[in-house]
């Protein structure tokens, strides 16, 4: 299918031969003809599936059409979404699909001076890409009324959640008209974003275009055993000996992002961080040093996870395992996008061993482990006999009948631990 059986408009037509697009993604399929007819949406997508031209595109087109027939001014179509780095993506896709529109969008975030954010929707915008507390902000001062918003989108719903931004979400809506479209997007549905779903959507079409949070078929991914003592060495051995283009290492905290840059650079590879302690422009200058190929290594807290989308990443490094399973499938999504080959390699230490074993129940499938470098951890008899393996369930019979120890060798890997 081309975008042209869509029925999008010239101008949008236009732009997106611009950026080279040719065939839509299969959410965008689904979900650009359901947001035409101005039906709410449920859209349950993992990153790197096309999500945020999915619902920009028909949004231009709505309300081009609306402008055209000389509609009321004000802000008609409000994004909300949890980080600033995913703002700016946002905002830029905005501005790559509507150049030929005419529409205006502005971005409004925290961490940076209110006045130029201000200045842009005191000139007039019709489609305004928000992070919560910014907004809440700006409408507490009076400078943004959302009594004209006719579309909304929530995006990243599960992110939100995470970051506690339940409240503010719910502050938001009611500052809104009770009739418009609404656009729920989240890669994973616990619980309470079930249960949000359903308050603020209206009999809404439902668009799931892969399993939640399984990962990227096209992502070779790898475990790496090594003593938390050894992460350094094997970090900087792979750098060296590996042919990695470009990589997104993750940590779990912003000390731990900042320390493990200055180990890249004292090795000699020039590398950058990006988490909540750096300033906004400070973030947006190595992000896009990044982006630019000027920086090889960028080294991030999930603060990032879902707000970095860099063509041809080769690979994304997990240096630590993060602590909710459902992140690992973020973080390794900035990798192997848009049909492209990737790679996520992740290291584990003693204590993140159980924290591996909720990935793998996760994903529904081990991930192979490498043994073959010089920083393998010693793993003492004990520990054998404690262990609980996790074995698929193509083989776990198998394997229970023969009797069979933790591990399933096959060269230098191991899929069981």
């Amino acid at each position: 299918m081309s975008f042209q059986k869509l029925n999008l408009i010239e101008p949008i037509l236009k732009a997106l031969e611009k950026e080279g697009y040719t065939q839509p993604t299969p959410i965008q399929q689904q979900a650009i003809p359901v947001v035409l007819e101005k039906k709410d949406l449920l859209g349950c997508a993992q990153t790197g599936t096309g999500k945020t031209a999915a619902f920009a595109i028909p949004i231009l087109q709505i309300l081009f059409n609306e402008k055209n027939n000389n509609g009321p001014k004000g802000i008609k179509a409000l994004i909300l979404t949890p980080t600033r780095e995913l703002a700016v993506q946002i905002g830029e896709s905005f501005s790559a699909y509507g150049r030929f529109t005419r529409l205006r969008h502005t971005v409004v975030f925290g961490g940076v001076s209110q006045r130029p954010q201000v200045s842009a929707i005191r000139s007039g915008v019709d489609i305004l890409i928000a992070t919560p507390g910014r907004l809440l902000d700006l409408i507490q001062q009076g400078f943004i009324h959302l009594n004209q918003i006719s579309m909304f989108v929530l995006d990243e719903a599960d992110r939100m959640l995470d970051m506690g931004f339940i409240n503010d979400i719910k502050k938001i809506i009611a500052k809104m008209p009770l009739k418009k479209q609404t656009l729920f997007f989240s890669a994973t549905m616990p619980p309470e974003i079930s249960k949000l779903a359903e308050n603020i959507l209206i009999d809404p079409a439902q668009v799931a275009v892969t399993p939640v949070a399984s990962t990227v078929d096209m992502i070779s991914q790898s475990v790496y055993f090594v003593d938390q003592s050894n992460k350094k060495s094997l970090l900087l051995h792979l750098l060296n000996q590996n042919n990695i283009d470009s990589a997104l290492i993750f940590t779990r905290t912003k000390h731990g992002a900042d320390r493990i840059t200055k180990d890249i650079m004292n090795a000699g590879i020039y590398a950058e961080a990006i988490h909540g302690n750096k300033s906004q422009n400070a973030r947006q200058n190595a992000l896009n040093n990044f982006k630019a190929k000027r920086t090889k290594i960028l080294v991030a807290t999930d603060i990032a996870a879902r707000g970095i989308d860099v063509d041809d990443l080769s690979h994304v490094i997990n240096y630590e395992l993060p602590e909710v399973p459902e992140t690992y499938v973020h973080r390794i999504g900035r990798t192997g996008r848009a049909g492209l080959k990737g790679t996520a390699l992740s290291f584990c230490n003693r204590e993140e061993r159980d924290s591996l074993r909720q990935i793998h129940k996760l994903i529904a499938k081990p991930i192979p482990v490498i043994e073959d470098h010089p920083f393998h951890m010693k793993i003492y008899s004990s520990e054998l006999e404690t262990r609980k393996p996790y074995f698929s369930r193509s083989n776990t019979r198998q394997n229970s009948r023969s009797g069979k120890n933790n591990y399933r060798r096959n060269g230098s890997q191991t899929s069981v631990y």
